[in-house]
């Protein structure tokens, strides 16, 4: 199936509110998000003739939209490199018995396909990552929401080992799920 491009000047009352949404789930910051999303859509007037259809003109545009976010992430760690904080744990809890076992109870996790749909856990999530430092956040949506492979994200951002990687992202999920623990699973 072959898709028709609408006219640009509709693109924004179209499309706009999805690619707003897209843009600052990813980069926590609204002002950043609405200049990625006037950049995207600049991009797709220049680029417009390039328009096959073989895909929906708002897959093409959230396309060109997770480029932008691409090169901005790369531009911010190129501006400021961040290294990783050993304080970013904060209070240490210690969430292991003895054993190695955890001593949190999955009882409330068992039916994650149900939890994920629901609009509030969504709400809480994304709460849960604006609470983390600019670079964790965006580790952890290039790896957990957006899919990226590894070696992208550590190039993308700058990151020097695998190791430190790996440390850097399970430090994240740890935090996360400290946060969701308290704020949605205890709520």
């Amino acid at each position: 199936m072959k898709h028709e491009m609408s006219a640009p000047d509709q693109w924004l009352q179209l499309h706009g509110d999805i690619l707003y949404r897209y843009g600052v789930t990813r980069v926590r910051d609204s002002e950043v998000a609405e200049d990625l999303v006037q950049e995207t859509l600049l991009a797709a007037l220049k680029a417009k003739k390039s328009y096959a259809g073989q895909s929906s003109e708002q897959t093409w545009l959230i396309g060109i939209l997770k480029h932008k976010i691409i090169d901005y992430f790369r531009k911010t760690s190129r501006d400021k490199t961040q290294e990783y904080d050993e304080g970013f744990t904060g209070g240490e809890v210690d969430y292991f018995d003895q054993q190695g076992n955890w001593k949190i109870d999955f009882s409330p996790w068992s039916k994650p396909d149900k939890t994920m749909e629901q609009e509030q856990f969504m709400m809480t999530l994304q709460d849960c990552i604006s609470r983390l430092p600019p670079k964790m956040a965006q580790l952890f949506v290039l790896r957990e929401i957006d899919g990226m492979n590894t070696e992208e994200i550590c190039e993308l951002m700058s990151i020097s080992t695998l190791n430190n990687f790996w440390v850097m992202l399970s430090r994240v999920r740890v935090k996360l799920r400290h946060c969701l623990d308290i704020n949605w699973i205890n709520q």
